[in-house]
């Protein structure tokens, strides 16, 4: 009888970009259809494919979950996801870039790996089950582009 195969260890973390689309009053979110974060909301992306920039990733992976296409700003920050089994073994490791989008063009339509695409109010977050650090991001990334409490884009600066 064969031995049963055991995953393959992993050997170092997966880097993977997330778009991050503020607006005055509400961000763009989805709800992710597969693991790890099935279920819950969080930003359009996924991982950088060989020879890809992590503006054109993050590009693609707003196309292909919401249907919207908008403009790479700059990188907002990175952040680690690491997802383990209940008995503690790693399963996935990744790094996520999270890149600061503007100017969205068309409708959002969930796609790809998403069952819902929204614009979700600010003031709605505390009242949805999110993948960790969305709401904190999301606000960040609101005070990047808009003026406090005026809903008036930010001229841009030369922090790359």
């Amino acid at each position: 009888m064969p031995a049963q195969s055991q995953p393959r260890p992993l050997s170092r973390p997966e880097v993977a970009v997330l778009a991050v689309l503020p607006g005055p009053d509400a961000v763009l979110l989805v709800r992710r259809a597969n693991p790890p974060d099935a279920g819950l909301w969080g930003f359009p992306g996924g991982r950088i494919e060989r020879g890809e920039t992590m503006a054109e990733a993050a590009r693609r992976e707003l196309r292909e979950e919401t249907g919207l296409i908008a403009t790479p700003v700059r990188v907002l920050t990175a952040l680690d996801v690491l997802d383990s089994d209940p008995a503690g073994t790693l399963r996935h490791h990744f790094v996520l870039v999270a890149m600061l989008m503007q100017a969205p063009q068309g409708h959002p339509r969930a796609g790809d790996d998403a069952t819902e695409a929204a614009w979700i109010a600010y003031a709605d977050l505390p009242t949805l089950e999110l993948s960790a650090d969305v709401a904190d991001l999301a606000l960040s990334a609101r005070s990047e582009i808009y003026a406090p409490g005026e809903g008036t884009v930010r001229p841009p600066t030369d922090r790359p």
